[in-house]
């Protein structure tokens, strides 16, 4: 499972010329599921994510986590973030999980987060998003479970 979380202080995702989810400041999270993902490597994603201390303090240290500044979450599906580059230079999507999987998972990573974060938002699976974003920073951090297990 691969987070793709963005310091912001405003983002929106729209399809179809309508906006479906937007929020102030907080994370915008591109998420990418492969099909050997559990539901307790999202957990411990989301524990990660959602501990991040990547928010500013009064003396401008990154040292407070969203809950501290009362930060939103939009999450956005993202299967790309498993694309293998190594041969050639169309790009194989071979390691992104089975769209029914993918999409069970991206569900429960979902429904998690609003247990935790009060305000939180999301893209539409599988459509075509318009992503917009103030990247506050900019702050992008990469979570990968392979490496944070």
């Amino acid at each position: 499972m691969k987070f793709v979380i963005q310091r912001v202080t405003e983002a929106s995702v729209t399809v179809d010329e309508k906006v479906i989810g937007e929020i102030g400041k907080g994370f915008l999270v591109l998420i990418g599921v492969s099909d050997t993902d559990t539901k307790e490597i999202a957990d411990k994603m989301i524990h990660k994510m959602t501990g991040l201390r990547i928010f500013e303090d009064s003396e401008g240290k990154t040292n407070l986590s969203l809950d501290q500044v009362d930060g939103a979450l939009l999450l956005v599906s993202q299967f790309t973030l498993y694309a293998n580059c190594k041969k050639g230079f169309r790009p194989s999507f071979i390691e992104a999980g089975a769209p029914d999987f993918a999409n069970e998972m991206y569900e429960y990573i979902i429904s998690e987060c609003k247990k935790i974060v009060p305000n939180v938002q999301c893209g539409s699976f599988g459509a075509d998003m318009k992503v917009e974003l103030l990247n506050d920073g900019p702050f992008t951090i990469v979570l990968d479970s392979k490496e944070i297990m």
